[in-house]
């Protein structure tokens, strides 16, 4: 449940592809390194989201103007940017080319997730707001590059609960109907022609696949599975015959696959890997070739399946070694391509790389301010819950400090079908900085690992997924890492709901407790979802429980409606316009303490939604958690056996 920005454009290109060199290990010995302001971790980045145009003469990347993300533009030979956009209330996100001159953009209002698309000209003037609906949603389901002046998108202007697709001309804003959602099509697919072809399909517990050899011709089922299993079709083949796709269909990890859509029968597995599921398969839409696949295990990990692209990616590797590589975008030839770096310990730099010649040239950093020196590494962490599944996770330490008797903040991630992943997190290292150690475990359900795994959460919240968070926070006690008077808990979103769940069943674990965006009450949560989620509702009730059937358990694992076992010091934090977590979900569980006579510290924020997007809000939360973690979890007194 857990995002703060939806992304608006599906690239053409392969997404985030990642090379992993080797890291070092972290050493004893290192020193503590200073206090480092807490604005460092939480400004926004001085440079992101860099972007090429079609003939790669030019970039379009985002870049602060008063304290916000603003749009810019500059020549691939250099020069002084151009910024094209003067937004003062929200940062601006989702930016890409349509050809050479016209630079897209996406924004919401106040955190509402609604995201409307712009334009602007690449040589400045007034943007245009291409989508002026108000309470729509809008995202590109293609950019049609070989078509002038248009775009393929969908929105919810018809009915907020489904997607009807749209041609759009990004010129004149003017829109035609393409393809009208008769009420069950969570996504569309088009051929490398620009033409919908095929579609996916739910009512809400099965999904279904949909074909059409042309446009002209009528929709046919070629493939319905519960949700449990699914076909996620990633692109066309280049004949335009056959889909490229992940499934997990007859199998417990996800795989690359090529299914014949006429049959609906898979024609051969592309690649699969044993331990962990497949997410995304590269290609090369000039050259016509599939170019990898990649996977995560306790890092990303790519398998190759084109030499030109691996011998690029080695070719970066050498000039870039340590640091995980990703493509982030590329020119029409694909001759030159955007680089991000990243690791654990920084927050990445832009590089500019031409595959035949190999030339490198640095575009910018994203955090200068950032020192990876003083960083500490993400090391891989696997324990045994107390049912005998293994679940696997990941724990910063401190750096300088010995790992013995450390203070401790047990971070679950939200979603919670999602999961934690190596890279850099700036409030694990925030954190770490303040002499935290940082545990974030994948509990049961996280995404990643397989069917068996994903299922075993099911009817969970507050259950099983419950334990798994208890149980690694009682492993890092008696391994002797954590000082069991001093083990905090934070998360957001689902995070947040395991956070406020663990202060009810576990009310002497926890020193402090930091609930952010969180679920208190599963039976209001479950009411009060988007519209456009409503066809994925049956979905929901199989997998965090039904209103009716499931009404105990619900109210059982509900904190708000548990609050009077909650002792631990709490800390609220919410977004006023939050469209997942609806801000009751915040005031139900601080009314029923301060009912109570137990003193909550809640922070409302009127101009955001899930999760703080503004970097003056973000201060606010972050120093007021400072605050809060260092007011409780310093000089605690209390022993193990009162634990």
């Amino acid at each position: 449940m857990y995002a703060s920005k939806s992304p608006l454009f599906k690239s053409t290109l392969s997404i985030c592809i990642c090379f992993l060199a080797n890291i070092g290990t972290m050493h004893a010995e290192e020193s503590v390194p200073p206090k480092i302001p807490l604005q460092d971790f939480f400004r926004i980045p001085k440079a992101a989201e860099y972007t090429l145009s079609a003939n790669g003469k030019y970039l379009a990347f985002l870049a602060p103007w008063n304290d916000r993300l603003n749009v810019w533009v500059e020549d691939t030979a250099g020069g002084v940017p151009k910024r094209l956009t003067s937004v003062t209330d929200r940062d601006l996100g989702g930016v890409a080319w349509k050809g050479n001159d016209t630079v897209l953009f996406e924004k919401d209002s106040g955190g509402d997730e609604n995201y409307h698309l712009f334009a602007i000209a690449r040589t400045g003037g007034e943007p245009k707001e291409l989508t002026p609906f108000p309470g729509v949603k809008v995202s590109v389901i293609d950019d049609l590059e070989d078509t002038p002046d248009q775009i393929l998108i969908e929105t919810n202007q018809r009915n907020k609960e489904v997607f009807d697709a749209y041609l759009l001309n990004v010129v004149t804003g003017k829109l035609e109907l393409v393809a009208q959602n008769p009420g069950n099509i969570s996504s569309w697919i088009t051929d490398w022609d620009g033409r919908i072809r095929a579609a996916t399909t739910t009512d809400g517990v099965n999904t279904s696949l949909l074909y059409r050899a042309t446009e002209k011709d009528a929709w046919k089922t070629v493939l319905t599975t519960n949700f449990k299993e699914s076909f996620d079709p990633e692109c066309f083949s280049f004949d335009n015959k056959h889909l490229y796709g992940i499934s997990n269909i007859g199998r417990d990890k996800s795989a690359a696959v090529e299914l014949d859509p006429e049959t609906g029968k898979e024609v051969r597995t592309i690649y699969e890997n044993a331990d962990v599921d497949v997410s995304h398969i590269g290609y090369s839409k000039q050259r016509k070739v599939l170019t990898l696949v990649t996977y995560t295990d306790w890092k990303p990990e790519i398998k190759f399946l084109d030499k030109k692209t691996e011998d690029a990616y080695q070719k970066l590797q050498t000039e870039l070694p340590g640091y995980q590589v990703s493509r982030t975008g590329a020119d029409r030839p694909e001759e030159n391509y955007v680089v991000l770096t990243s690791s654990d310990r920084t927050l990445g730099s832009y590089y500019l790389f031409n595959v035949d010649s190999g030339a490198l040239r640095k575009l910018d950093d994203l955090g200068p301010w950032i020192q990876e020196s003083q960083m500490t590494e993400m090391k891989p962490v696997e324990y045994q819950a107390r049912d005998g599944v293994t679940i696997h996770g990941y724990l910063t330490l401190p750096k300088g400090r010995a790992p013995k008797h450390l203070p401790v903040i047990v971070n679950p991630h939200g979603g919670p079908w999602a999961r934690d992943q190596w890279g850099f997190n700036p409030e694990v290292q925030f954190l770490a900085n303040r002499g935290y150690a940082v545990f974030q475990p994948n509990y049961r359900g996280s995404t990643g690992y397989g069917r068996k795994f994903w299922e075993l959460s099911f009817k969970q919240w507050g259950g099983t997924m419950q334990d798994d968070v208890t149980d690694g926070t009682r492993w890092l006690i008696d391994q002797g890492i954590a000082d069991p008077s001093r083990v905090a808990i934070y998360g957001a979103s689902y995070g947040g709901y395991a956070t406020l769940e663990a202060v009810v069943k576990e009310p002497n674990l926890y020193a402090a407790a930091v609930d952010y965006v969180g679920v208190s009450n599963l039976l209001t949560f479950l009411n009060t979802i988007p519209p456009y989620w409503k066809q994925g509702l049956d979905m929901m009730h199989v997998m965090i429980g039904d209103p009716q059937k499931d009404k105990n358990w619900l109210e059982t694992h509900s904190p708000a409606l548990n609050a009077d076992k909650i002792r631990t010091p709490l800390f609220v934090a919410q977004g006023a316009n939050d469209p997942r977590v609806n801000v009751n979900e915040s005031n139900q569980i601080v009314s029923a303490l301060r009912k109570r006579g137990i003193s909550v510290e809640y922070m409302v924020k009127q101009n955001e939604g899930h999760g703080f997007s503004n970097q003056e809000n973000q201060f606010d939360f972050y120093s007021a958690m400072e605050k809060f973690l260092d007011q409780h979890m310093n000089g605690q007194t209390r022993t193990t056996a009162e634990r």
